[in-house]
């Protein structure tokens, strides 16, 4: 058996994973993002002509680019059947086939959970002539949102009133992917590496097998009432922009425009500020710290940028971004396309000094040992803006929860006063504090491992019993 080559195209800012998968002279593309100009280089690079691409749901955390990739590949483009869409695809649905090569083809299997219509692809390739099994053999399966790694993706993105039905799909689902393919066969989902499409935790891994999920994932080793319990009581907030990408989606998006921005002068870009739009500085924190033009907020390209702007940012606000290097600006604006996020205002890069006339901002930061020592000194606020569920589970105490993706909401609800602000590791803290900066607030902003240094600091930390 030829076994065929699939590599992993990545996008750990959405956490998420594309596919590409070839014989040597031909491809499929499961999954892509909406940049299609990194897949038709990667294929290319290996020498392949894309022939089809696949869709394993409408996808709720990104905009595809798989009817782009295929008009600009001539490849046949596979979306369930049953989706309602606005554009014209090949429609798929549970046990069809499609013979890609001699050597490969791809099986559609239904596995709803995720979504109502979401299908999985077993990956199979031709056995020996000479085998007694000869034929197709699966070799792996694209599962998308269905079964994931020590995981399976969150069955809650279509609305409340469909999750207890959609829960049960899922396990059912995980389940059916379990007792149909070879315990050999690779687990190639798109999400689960960061995403919020997941739900309960993937771990680190970077590879499974079938047979490794048997032996390790929820899905697969509990009863169907313990895991429905246990997946639901584990739901957690997920970004706001979501709710866009379903429909955009839908209705079939082209292949994004990756021109520069407009470059933004001084005067513009206080006027921007002036004005409320959001003018982005995309450096890192400490960078940010040390100068910053005031009124600009810090969300770094150098973490979860497009997750956590486009969970903030009210949908349609004009937008700038300000970058070290016109390579930062380009990096932010692929990012932000994945998203919808399409049209900037504009951009600038170098250093504050050249934005802005005015003296430049700073912030100051902390670690959880500074801010021990301070509270034997004076009353200082606390404000943890991680989620709701990480600090049910261990906090500072007397410390105030407004998670980040709730702050602008609640920004009155943070006590007057010197406030210190912290996440989990420091980058949400960088977020949330040139937030308040932005408004006057006092702020210091703790850049620190709150799992390693918090406790050990001295800090009263309350956990779950």
């Amino acid at each position: 058996m030829r076994t065929p080559v699939i590599v992993p195209i990545e996008t750990p800012t959405l956490g998420d994973r594309s596919y590409l998968a070839h014989d040597g002279a031909v491809a499929v593309v499961v999954d892509p993002q909406r940049d299609i100009d990194r897949v038709l280089a990667l294929a290319a690079e290996h020498g392949v002509r894309i022939t089809d691409v696949f869709e394993t749901h409408i996808h709720n955390d990104y905009l595809t680019g798989g009817l782009a990739l295929a008009r600009a590949a001539g490849a046949k483009y596979h979306v369930n059947g049953a989706d309602e869409v606005a554009f014209d695809r090949s429609p798929i649905a549970d046990g069809d086939v499609v013979e890609v090569s001699p050597t490969m083809r791809v099986r559609a299997i239904a596995t709803p959970g995720h979504t109502f219509t979401h299908l999985s692809y077993a990956l199979e390739a031709a056995a020996p002539a000479a085998s007694v099994a000869a034929g197709f053999e699966p070799v792996g399966v694209f599962t998308g949102g269905s079964l994931l790694f020590g995981a399976t993706g969150r069955p809650d993105l279509l609305g409340h009133e469909h999750t207890h039905d959609l829960v049960h799909h899922q396990y059912a689902s995980a389940r059916r992917l379990a007792d149909e393919l070879p315990d050999a066969a690779h687990v190639l989902p798109t999400h689960g590496f960061g995403s919020f499409c997941s739900a309960g935790s993937t771990g680190g891994a970077t590879a499974s097998t079938i047979g490794a999920e048997k032996r390790q994932n929820p899905a697969l080793t509990q009863d169907e009432e313990r895991w429905v319990a246990d997946t639901l009581a584990g739901l957690d907030a997920y970004p706001a922009y979501y709710v866009h990408m379903s429909p955009g989606n839908s209705d079939g998006p082209a292949a994004p425009d990756l021109t520069p921005p407009v470059e933004a002068d001084k005067d513009t870009l206080a006027a921007r500020i002036a004005a409320g739009e959001w003018v982005v500085d995309l450096r890192t924190r400490t960078a940010f710290a040390a100068g910053h033009v005031t009124g600009t907020l810090n969300v770094g390209i150098d973490g979860q940028f497009a997750t956590y702007l486009g969970w903030l940012i009210p949908w349609g606000t004009p937008l700038t971004l300000l970058g070290d290097t016109p390579e930062q600006v380009a990096e932010a604006q692929r990012e932000l396309v994945r998203i919808g996020i399409d049209h900037l205002a504009g951009a600038a890069t170098g250093t504050p000094e050249q934005w802005t006339r005015d003296a430049l901002g700073r912030l100051e930061r902390a670690v959880f040992a500074d801010l021990a020592q301070v509270r034997h000194h004076r009353p200082v606020v606390v404000l943890d803006v991680r989620r709701s569920s990480e600090f049910d589970a261990a906090h500072i105490e007397g410390a105030v929860n407004i998670p980040l993706h709730e702050l602008l909401g609640r920004v009155e609800e943070v006590p007057a006063g010197e406030v210190w602000v912290h996440c989990a590791g420091g980058y949400r803290a960088s977020i949330a504090a040139s937030v308040l900066a932005a408004r006057g607030t006092p702020v210091v902003a703790v850049d620190d491992s709150f799992d390693e240094h918090a406790t050990a600091s001295g800090l009263p930390v309350t956990t779950a019993a």
